[in-house]
């Protein structure tokens, strides 16, 4: 099965730029994407230095949809939102001040690979955090998802004035211009010890998370969505949900987490009014439980929900689900400007439509 490769470097232009990440992508790009994924093929995207978080995470959506062996490398520099002080992958735009609107949100991350079957996900990263952020990952480390392989480092910030060289990355891909591409943990090592000498001993090392077992039931619907057995992976979540919700109760995380699940298995089953109403509830779950209307889960359950709602053919079911939504938008008005504006625009078109 071919394999997708996703190659992101970004930091910011001008004097908040901590490390020249786009330096890195000729090197990269000079590797083979047979190499760069471990398959016999593979498709390669490239981000160089992007503008738009948005944008980002179309392309992350899209890569990790693909069935196949997934390996994202991310090269870029790491800062905190001033509100909810979550790392934030920087891109070109980022200032300090605009951390929230300008930059990605790693939790986008986790969040977008969480569904992909268990080892089949690879993340390598060579980051460097400013001074804020750096004091941040000491005390919470960075959350990458359970499910994924992580290889890496986390720099700190260069001295005054300097900006740094994504060594770990670069020493990555030069052994894999090499031709060959050694199990990755061989890899990483000998990554690290090229960049020994330059005080990566400072660093904070990203190492391989506890993969799930072989009983992971995440794994098991996963395989089910790939072979297009979508009843039968919505059936297995909801036995999980029901579970979760007779031993925690229907606002608990694990419930809530199992309806997300589902909301998904809705979307890549093709069925938008079941996702969209899924999604309603589980934001609606989550702020009646006092989760804030800016917190991360509230803000991707109803943004998901917008998102397939627009997905929505039948104009009476749009029509049901739209006051819902746009009830939510006005408590979550979310990360993108006019999003309220859009629900009440598309609510006024259904109800001039037969």
């Amino acid at each position: 099965m071919p394999g997708t490769v996703l190659l992101l470097a970004a930091s910011p232009m001008g004097k908040g730029r901590l490390v020249d990440a786009a330096s890195v992508l000729p090197v990269l790009a000079a590797v083979a994407p047979a190499v760069l994924s471990g398959t016999d093929t593979a498709n390669v995207v490239e981000l160089a230095d992007p503008l738009d978080p948005q944008a980002v995470l179309t392309r992350l959506r899209a890569a990790a949809a693909a069935p196949g062996p997934l390996t994202v490398f991310v090269t870029g520099q790491l800062q905190l939102d001033r509100r909810q002080r979550l790392p934030h992958l920087a891109l070109a735009r980022t200032t300090p001040a605009s951390v929230r609107y300008t930059a990605l949100p790693w939790h986008w991350i986790r969040e977008e690979l969480r569904l992909r079957p268990t080892g089949a996900t690879t993340l390598v990263v060579d980051l460097h955090a400013d001074a804020e952020t750096w004091e941040h990952l000491h005390g919470t480390p960075l959350d990458s998802g359970r499910n994924n392989a992580v290889f890496g480092r986390i720099a700190p910030p260069p001295p005054r004035r300097q900006v740094a060289s994504p060594s770990y990355m670069k020493a990555v891909a030069t052994l894999l211009r090499s031709g060959s591409r050694p199990p990755l943990e061989q890899l990483h090592e000998q990554a690290l010890a090229r960049t020994a000498d330059e005080g990566a001993h400072r660093d904070l090392v990203l190492a391989p998370a506890g993969r799930l077992g072989a009983a992971d039931p995440h794994a098991e619907i996963s395989a089910a969505v790939q072979a297009g057995r979508h009843t039968d992976a919505d059936a297995l979540a909801a036995r999980h949900e029901e579970a979760a919700v007779r031993a925690y109760g229907p606002g608990s995380q694990d419930a809530l987490h199992w309806a997300e699940v589902r909301a998904d298995l809705a979307m890549f089953a093709g069925d938008p009014v079941r996702s969209c109403r899924t999604w309603l509830a589980v934001a609606s779950a989550r702020l009646a439980a006092g989760q804030a209307p800016d917190a991360p889960p509230v803000e991707a359950a109803v943004d998901r929900a917008h998102h397939q709602w627009g997905c929505i053919d039948d104009t009476a079911r749009a029509r049901e689900l739209g006051p819902a939504l746009a009830e939510l938008r006005l408590r979550v008005p979310g990360r993108r400007q006019g999003a309220l504006d859009h629900v009440q625009q598309q609510l006024r078109q259904l109800q001039t439509q037969g």
